[in-house]
């Protein structure tokens, strides 16, 4: 009896555990929400200063100075910092949870050809890093597979949601290509790609039949790896192409554009600033992996990272922020590496563009989110000081089209168990 009592115990302290650790979803806004009085960062490199924003039903209503107060509920923001919800491209979040323990990471497949592999039906939404984002004000992330070649579909997910049904954004809107190097580098040399031309034919081969196969309106024999494949030749897919070295972006972008692929984006890219008169010319944007790294090349400037934002935009070309995409749990740090390009270059509001508006209209997002504007999603972070500053960053409420966040986390809850625990041990 006692043994049975005491896991009965065991069961109520994890179950208590886990909902400390992992927020309930939220409830659909059911009423109109006012937040007065804040510094309010449009997104587009506007700021309001002493401004509210209203929204309702999950749309945002009204945005400025002198807002309408009437049947809503007031949140007083007054001195505090309004942004839209920060957007994460290309990352593993729910995917992958640890790292060293294999049954919890979901992240690629065999084989070199995966287009017809989507993301979001193995997005785990109990995952406890989910929550850690949060916090720090990351409300929306592309979800994208690992792999060799076509690595799979990705998906746009919110940060909220009790199944991935729940949780999705944007179904499928991209396909994520690793293009197929000449050489192989790594630790300080270089080594050819004995296997390029035969991996170059097979490519080749898949997208023109693919090309192909999209020209037929109703196929006589389905085939799930071109049908996944299709939007790519109508523009209603995205090509991610990850690559870095300079002859490399240019090769995989001629082979896109002579295969009929309408629209990509180059992701990575650590010597786009080499190209980009020609990423310029064929209206290719840029997402940047993280900036607190090395440089690339030993005898590059140390600061050339924080400082190839700003080179970009510089040069011309829109430009977005992610992080390292096998790192879900890094990735909270997403608005510091933004911080970063503001030391760098860029000021603020342009950092903010970064990782808010500039990721929006990358992935094909911007008329939802990005930016807080009449008729876009209520996808709002307040924060106490500077959202890109690592001591401004106390994110004290948040919203998901206009659904209030629980900002509970795993981190928050540890501190506050062991916070409590020497705070006894003082008295």
């Amino acid at each position: 009896m006692i043994k049975r009592i005491t896991f009965i115990w065991a069961l109520l302290l994890l179950a208590w555990q886990a909902q400390a650790q992992i927020p309930t979803p939220a409830k659909p806004q059911s009423a109109p929400i006012v937040l007065q009085g804040g510094i309010i960062h449009v997104g587009n490199g506007q700021i309001i200063n002493n401004a509210s924003i209203r929204f309702e039903k999950g749309l945002i209503t009204e945005v400025g100075t002198s807002v309408n107060t009437s049947g809503a509920r007031l949140i007083n923001v007054q001195g505090k910092h309004v942004y839209p919800g920060l957007i994460l491209p290309d990352n593993n979040l729910g995917l992958h949870e640890i790292g060293a323990v294999r049954s919890t990471l979901d992240v690629s497949e065999q084989g070199l050809f995966n287009p017809e592999v989507r993301s979001l039906v193995a997005y785990n939404t109990d995952s406890e890093v989910i929550a850690t984002l949060r916090s720090n004000g990351i409300m929306l992330v592309q979800v994208v597979a690992n792999g060799r070649f076509i690595a799979g579909t990705s998906s746009i997910m919110e940060l909220d949601g009790w199944n991935w049904e729940d949780a999705v954004h944007t179904m499928d809107e991209g396909i994520q290509m690793h293009w197929i190097p000449r050489v192989y580098s790594g630790r300080g040399r270089t080594v050819p790609n004995r296997q390029f031309k035969q991996q170059r034919r097979k490519a080749e081969d898949m997208f023109r039949q693919a090309s192909a196969y999209a020209k037929i309106d109703k196929p006589a024999k389905i085939n799930l790896k071109f049908e996944a494949m299709r939007g790519l030749f109508d523009g209603s897919k995205t090509l991610y192409l990850y690559t870095n070295f300079s002859k490399d972006i240019v090769e995989g972008i001629t082979f896109a554009k002579a295969h009929g692929v309408k629209r990509i984006v180059l992701a990575d890219g650590k010597e786009a600033l080499k190209v980009a008169d020609f990423l310029k010319k064929h209206n290719i944007p840029v997402i940047l992996q993280r900036l607190h790294r090395l440089p690339m090349h030993s005898g590059t400037g140390v600061d050339h990272p924080y400082r190839l934002p700003y080179l970009l935009k510089k040069a011309g070309l829109t430009v977005g922020l992610s992080y390292d995409s096998s790192e879900p749990m890094g990735a909270r740090n997403l608005p510091f590496q933004a911080g970063t390009a503001a030391a760098y270059g860029l000021n603020k509001e342009e950092a903010l563009q970064l990782v808010t508006l500039n990721n929006a209209k990358i992935l094909g997002i911007d008329k939802k989110v990005g930016s807080l504007e009449k008729g876009k999603q209520a996808t709002i972070v307040v924060s106490k000081g500077d959202l890109l500053d690592m001591l401004g960053n106390k994110v004290e409420h948040a919203f998901i089209q206009g659904k209030q966040l629980d900002l509970l986390d795993k981190h928050k809850y540890l501190y506050k168990l062991f916070k409590s625990k020497y705070d006894a041990k003082k008295k």
